[in-house]
């Protein structure tokens, strides 16, 4: 049976996959706290999950001493390791991702995450065989620039029109639209609803098992 839409699926981590969210914002705040900084509501610090380590640092703490973001990097790094082995997949999330394999579709991972941090999650959670590609924020371009995912397709030898690029983040959404790619948004991770809804994704998933329905039946 040919693919309805895609052959290329690819996934943010952080809030699409696994439920990291609440932790990547106190990390941020914790962060700040340790040196004295404003301390970004919530608000502010989901706005920059997705972006790479820096990037998000310079977008959350504008103002700050550009000497004091290795700082904050590193001790947002300190309280997100503490906790970061506790961190699960979002219910339903595994077992979307072996069905989806099993149905011989390309998977890939497009994340704000270090090279090193995602290959810890990986290997936490088991899926380190799962994806057939993978690329992170300390690689290439920050999202939402196009390059992870024109990266991806090279690497797989896809079609970027056969393409979809699934996240919780405006950054997810913009860097398809940038690259060419469909797009799908969740609406249980970072950025609220309406800000997803204003990119026009292909579909609004409220749940896992809504994106995994979904995509059993448009694919």
């Amino acid at each position: 049976m040919p693919r309805k839409q895609f052959d290329l699926i690819v996934f943010d981590w952080d809030g699409t996959l696994m439920d990291s969210t609440a932790t990547i914002v106190s990390s941020i705040q914790a962060a700040a706290r340790d040196l004295g900084l404003p301390v970004p509501d919530n608000r502010a610090a989901s706005y920059v999950i997705g972006l790479g380590l820096q990037d998000a640092m310079e977008v959350v703490l504008p103002e700050l001493d550009p000497r004091m973001y290795p700082r904050m990097v590193e001790r947002y790094r300190h309280h997100y390791l503490s906790q970061d082995q506790e961190l699960t997949l979002f219910e339903g999330a595994r077992e979307m991702l072996e069905d989806l394999a099993s149905q011989a579709y390309f998977l890939a991972v497009a994340t704000g995450k270090s090279r090193v941090g995602l290959n810890r999650a990986l290997d936490t959670v088991g899926l380190m065989s799962l994806f057939d590609a993978t690329r992170c924020a300390d690689e290439t371009f920050s999202k939402p620039h196009p390059a992870m995912l024109q990266e991806l397709t090279r690497e797989l030898g896809q079609d970027m029109k056969r393409t979809v690029m699934i996240g919780d983040t405006t950054h997810d959404l913009q860097m398809a639209i940038n690259a060419g790619a469909s797009s799908i948004g969740v609406h249980y991770g970072a950025h609220p609803e309406q800000d997803l809804t204003a990119l026009s994704p292909r579909f609004g998933a409220n749940s896992i098992a809504d994106l995994h329905a979904w995509l059993n039946d448009n694919a």
